[in-house]
């Protein structure tokens, strides 16, 4: 089976999130799940994608991490497309991919990449003063000192294909002080029902935000880039203000040293809203997989 490794939202190589991209033979069937789990394990990146061609324009991509499926990953299919393009599988176009999470539309043109969130769904808040201690001390910072600084947007709990706690911050300092508790946090993450934590700040004047993200409870301590979570947080923003039906986002993530840009675009009319997110994919690595 061919096997790739893609640098995902970004334009330079070693920067953004780096994905594995397992491309199946045609006409094969996907490998057994612990399989696929084992191989995410040996990759040792958050996600390895495995793409099933149904058609000239349709393919079925399934997403694992080192411990499990996961419904969506949007680095990983920007990776997927992007090596898809490098490989001669596809030109330019319109594609339909099937996931667990839903059918999303992506589209090819020449090295940019732009893909369909799955519907954006606010599940719910994190109001209560002893829940917002907690978790910001999971995270390693004083609520307080938060809301004393000025804070006043709240966490609150969105999937635009997986669920996180989007949790803002006051300055690009805080962001940069963020030292999760990570047992603390996979078991807050369980309790919540949600992947992981996606902070943010809006400070910074060449971004729309900036983040991280958390994510212990699936084996990611912290990920560099990802595209599920700024589609909820281009919602969140909607939802809170800072965000409109027809703007273009850019999210800025720095922290791993491996700089991204991800792009995000909004259309939202009452109860309709899509969201798309974008970006670049680098090829670093191609080879065969014995599996």
């Amino acid at each position: 089976m061919k096997i790739f490794v893609v640098d995902a939202f970004t334009d330079v190589i070693f920067g953004g999130n780096p994905a594995g991209v397992v491309i199946l033979p045609e006409g094969a069937d996907f490998p057994d799940d612990d399989i696929c789990v084992k191989t995410a394990a040996e990759m040792r990146y958050s996600e390895t994608a495995f793409i099933r061609r149904l058609g000239e324009k349709e393919f079925n991509i399934r997403y694992f991490t080192p411990a499990a499926e996961v419904e969506l990953c949007g680095h990983a299919t920007i990776g997927s497309f992007a090596a898809l393009r490098y490989g001669g599988y596809i030109g330019d176009g319109t594609y339909l991919n099937h996931t667990i999470s839903g059918d999303i539309y992506v589209d090819v043109d020449g090295d940019r990449i732009l893909m369909d969130m799955a519907k954006p769904v606010k599940i719910g808040e994190i109001t209560e003063e002893d829940k917002l201690e907690e978790l910001y001390n999971i995270m390693g910072l004083d609520y307080a000192a938060q809301k004393a600084a000025g804070l006043e947007l709240i966490p609150q709990m969105i999937s635009t294909g997986l669920p996180d706690i989007m949790m803002p911050v006051k300055t690009l300092k805080d962001l940069d002080d963020i030292a999760p508790d990570f047992p603390a946090l996979s078991k807050l993450s369980e309790r919540y029902e949600v992947v992981g934590v996606h902070a943010f700040t809006l400070e910074g004047d060449n971004a729309t935000a900036h983040a991280r993200n958390f994510a212990p409870l699936y084996d990611i301590d912290e990920e560099a880039a990802t595209g599920t979570s700024n589609g909820a947080l281009t919602y969140y923003g909607y939802l809170n203000g800072f965000v409109g039906s027809g703007d273009d986002v850019k999210i800025q993530g720095e922290k791993m040293g491996r700089p991204s840009a991800i792009l995000t675009h909004i259309e939202a009319d009452g109860e309709n809203c899509l969201i798309r997110v974008g970006g670049r994919g680098i090829m670093v690595l191609e080879g065969e997989i014995n599996i």
